[in-house]
C-alpha cells in the first residue's frame, strides 16, 4: 500500500477574527472574487483582501451595528447600512466617507448599488425599499408593497428593474421607469433569502429558507423550475458567469442545478456552516462564512465541478426528467439590452465629487483609516494614475494535496504488501488557519513519558479520566431526552399536534420544547390557535434563554403566531357580544388568553429590542410587529 497525492475539490482557505466583537453581515466582491468587507457589532466597516491576515482599511462612522454591506460593480465604493436605519457611502479609492444617507425608521437589512447609475437601493425591517441618487445626496423614490423585513435587492443588468425579497414569502418585481409592481412571485412558502438576476437572460433565481430553489421566467412572469433536495435553507445563489448553469449554497453544501429541464448537474460537500456569499473568480468559487467574530475563507475548485452532463437528481421529486437539449437549456428568451453609455456621464464631477460643507458636518465623525498601506496602494491604485506596466493578474488559490493509499506489492517478497509513505508538499500563498505539525519544534520532548514524570505532568490516563468525567453525566442527559422525544414522537404519530406539543411542555425541558417548535416553524400550516395558549408562556422562557438556538427559536415561532393569528385575535376581541347564543365564546376565550400572553410578551420583547447585536434587530422586528397591542 503506497501513499499517492491528488488535488481535492474543495477546502479551507482562511480563517481570521474580523472584529473585536461579533461578525454582523459580510459581502464578497463578485467583479475580482479577491475583495471582501465585513460589519461588526463593533460598529466598524472593515476591507479585506482574500487569503491575506491583516485587515487593509477600517471604515467608521456608524453608532450601531452594522447589518448590511455592499460594493459598487467596480469595487471602488462601499455601502453600510446599520441597525439605526442609516447608510454610510465610502469611496475606498480615496479613502474617505462620501454620504450619510438618512430616511428609514428601522435596521437596513439589504443593498443594492444600481450597475450604471449613481444610484443605489435599501431594503429595512420597516419593509420599505428606498431608492437614493447618491449625488443628490436623497431618496428619489419609495416602494411599499411588502409585509415584512426585506432581505435582498437586486438590479437586472440592463438597470430596469429591481426585485426584492422579503420574510414576507414574496418576491416582487419593480419597474424603476415607472415606479410601480410589476409582479409578485408568491410560491415560496418560507422567508425568500436571496434574489439574483441572470446575466443575459430574462430569469430570476431565488433561494429560500423553506429549502428551494425557484426559477422564474421573466417574459411570461412565471415559475420555471424548484428544487426539493436542499438540506437546509439557502442563504446564497450565483449563476456561473456565462448563465449556463447556477450554484446555490445552503448548510456544508454546495449544488449545481440546471433547468429547461430541471437537474441537478452535482452536489459538493463543503465544510462551510451557513455559507453568507458566494464569487467566482479563476474559475474557482470563492465563499465565506462567519460565526461570532471569526470569518472563514473556503475554495471550491469548478473545474472538477459538475456543471453540465449527466443528471445527479432531478429538481422535481418523481417525474420523468426529458433529455436536455443543450448544457444551456432553452435559449429563445429574450436579453437584456445594456445601454452603452451609464448614467455617471450625465455628472463628470460627481463621480470623485467632494462632500459639502452640510456633509462635512454631518460626517465628521466618520473616518477611513489605512491599516495596510501597502495592499490598499495594491488594490485601490487610483484610475487617474497612468500605468506603463500592465495590471497583475490574480492567479487561482493552489488546492492543498490529499493522501490517497494506493496498494502495491514488493518485488523481492510478492506475499507481504509494502507500505510507502509520500509527503505532501506544502502548497504557497494560502494561510493555513492551523498547522499539522509544529514547524522546528521535536514533538517527541514535549510528548515524552519520562519528562512528563519528573515534572509532574499529567500522563495519558489521568488525561483520559479527565476527559470521561463529564462522559456519564452527558450520556444520562442525552438518554433521557431521547426517552422524552420519543414519547412525543409516538403521540405525534397518532395525528394529535396539540397533545404532543402538550406532553412536550409538561416535561419540564425547553430542549424538548425547542425541538417540536423546529417542526412546527418549518410547517406553518400545523399551527391552530389552540397552539398559541400552551406555547406562548414557553416562548417567554425561550426569549430570556442563554442559549442562542433557543433564543431564535422562539423569535421565529412568536413572529409566526403574529403572522397568523393576530387578525383573527384583535377581530375577536373588538367585535361586539353577540345576540342569543354566544357561539364564539370559546373561541373568545382563547384569544383572550393568547392576548394576556402577548402582553406579557411585549415587554420581554421591548427590553431586549435595547439591547445590542445581532438579536436586537430581530427583537426590533418583533416590537414593530406587536406595535398593535399597545392601541
Amino acid at each position: 500500500m503506497a501513499l499517492t497525492n491528488t488535488t481535492i475539490t474543495s477546502w479551507k482557505l482562511q480563517e481570521i477574527v474580523a472584529h473585536s466583537s461579533n461578525v454582523s453581515s459580510l459581502v464578497l466582491g463578485k467583479a475580482s472574487g479577491r475583495l471582501l468587507a465585513t460589519g461588526g457589532e463593533d460598529c466598524r466597516v472593515n476591507i479585506w483582501a482574500v487569503s491575506k491576515p491583516n485587515c487593509i482599511m477600517s471604515l467608521t462612522g456608524h453608532t450601531s451595528p452594522v447589518e448590511c454591506i455592499q460594493f459598487n460593480s467596480s469595487e471602488e465604493r462601499v455601502v453600510a447600512g446599520s441597525q439605526s436605519g442609516s447608510l454610510r457611502l465610502w469611496d475606498l479609492e480615496a479613502a474617505k466617507i462620501l454620504r450619510t444617507l438618512m430616511g428609514h425608521k428601522a435596521s437596513v437589512c439589504s443593498l443594492d448599488f444600481h450597475p450604471m447609475g449613481e444610484y443605489l437601493a435599501s431594503g429595512s425591517v420597516d419593509s420599505n425599499i428606498k431608492l437614493w441618487d447618491v449625488r443628490r445626496k436623497g431618496c428619489v423614490f419609495r416602494y411599499k408593497g411588502h409585509t415584512q423585513p426585506v432581505h435582498c435587492l437586486a438590479f437586472s443588468p440592463d438597470g430596469k428593474w429591481l426585485a426584492s425579497a422579503s420574510d414576507d414569502s414574496t418576491i416582487k418585481l419593480w419597474d424603476l421607469i415607472a415606479g410601480k409592481m410589476i409582479t409578485e412571485f408568491t410560491s415560496h412558502t418560507s422567508a425568500v433569502n436571496v434574489v439574483q438576476f441572470h446575466p443575459n437572460e430574462y430569469l430570476l433565481a431565488s433561494g429560500s429558507a423553506d429549502r428551494t430553489v425557484k426559477l422564474w421566467d421573466l417574459e411570461k412572469f412565471n415559475m420555471i423550475g424548484s428544487s426539493e433536495g436542499e438540506t437546509g435553507a439557502v442563504r446564497s445563489i450565483l449563476f456561473n458567469p456565462d448563465g449556463s448553469c447556477l450554484y446555490s449554497g445552503s448548510e456544508n453544501t454546495l449544488r449545481v442545478y440546471g433547468w429547461e429541464p430541471d437537474r441537478c448537474f452535482d452536489v459538493v460537500h463543503v465544510g462551510w456552516g451557513k455559507v453568507s456569499d458566494l464569487a467566482i473568480s479563476n474559475n474557482q468559487m470563492i465563499a465565506v462564512s462567519y460565526s461570532q467574530n471569526n470569518v472563514s475563507w473556503y475554495v471550491v475548485d469548478l473545474s472538477r465541478v459538475k456543471k453540465s452532463g449527466s443528471v445527479i437528481q432531478g429538481l422535481i421529486q418523481d417525474k420523468p426528467i426529458p433529455a436536455p437539449t443543450s448544457a444551456l437549456g432553452t435559449t429563445l428568451r429574450r436579453n437584456y439590452e445594456r445601454p452603452t453609455t451609464s448614467c455617471t456621464g450625465q455628472d463628470p464631477e460627481g463621480e470623485r465629487r467632494s462632500p459639502s460643507s452640510e456633509d462635512e458636518k454631518e460626517d465628521k465623525e466618520s473616518s477611513a483609516e489605512i491599516t495596510n498601506p501597502e495592499d490598499y496602494k495594491e488594490i485601490f491604485q487610483p484610475h487617474s494614475v497612468i500605468s506603463r506596466t500592465p495590471p497583475k493578474r490574480t492567479e487561482p488559490f493552489p488546492a492543498p494535496l490529499e493522501v490517497v493509499a494506493v496498494v502495491t506489492t514488493s518485488v523481492t517478497s510478492p506475499s507481504r504488501p509494502v507500505v510507502t509513505t509520500t509527503k505532501p508538499k506544502p502548497s504557497t500563498g494560502i494561510i493555513l488557519s492551523a498547522r499539522n505539525e509544529p514547524i522546528g519544534l521535536n514533538a517527541g520532548d514535549f510528548l515524552s513519558h519520562a519528562r512528563n514524570a519528573k515534572a509532574g505532568v499529567m500522563g495519558d490516563e489521568e488525561a483520559l479520566a479527565q476527559i470521561r468525567k463529564g462522559h456519564d453525566t452527558m450520556c444520562v442527559m442525552l438518554t433521557s431526552r431521547y426517552k422524552n422525544l420519543d414519547t412525543v414522537r409516538s403521540v405525534w404519530a397518532s395525528g394529535d399536534v396539540k397533545t404532543s406539543l402538550d406532553s412536550a411542555v409538561s416535561m419540564n425541558d425547553l430542549s424538548i420544547v425547542v425541538d417540536v417548535l423546529n417542526i412546527l416553524n418549518l410547517k406553518p400550516s400545523l399551527w391552530k390557535l389552540d397552539l398559541c395558549t400552551s406555547i406562548l408562556p414557553q416562548i417567554e422562557d425561550l426569549l430570556q434563554s442563554k442559549y442562542e438556538s433557543y433564543v431564535q427559536t422562539g423569535c421565529i415561532s412568536l413572529k409566526l403566531i403574529l403572522k397568523r393569528f393576530w387578525p383573527l385575535i384583535s377581530d375577536t376581541l373588538a367585535a361586539p357580544p353577540s345576540v342569543g347564543v354566544d357561539i364564539t365564546r370559546e373561541e373568545r376565550l382563547k384569544c383572550k388568553a393568547c392576548y394576556k400572553q402577548l402582553k406579557n410578551l411585549s415587554n420581554v420583547v421591548k427590553n431586549r429590542a435595547e439591547q445590542v447585536g445581532r438579536h436586537g434587530s430581530t427583537f426590533k422586528e418583533l416590537q414593530l410587529l406587536m406595535a398593535p397591542l399597545d392601541c
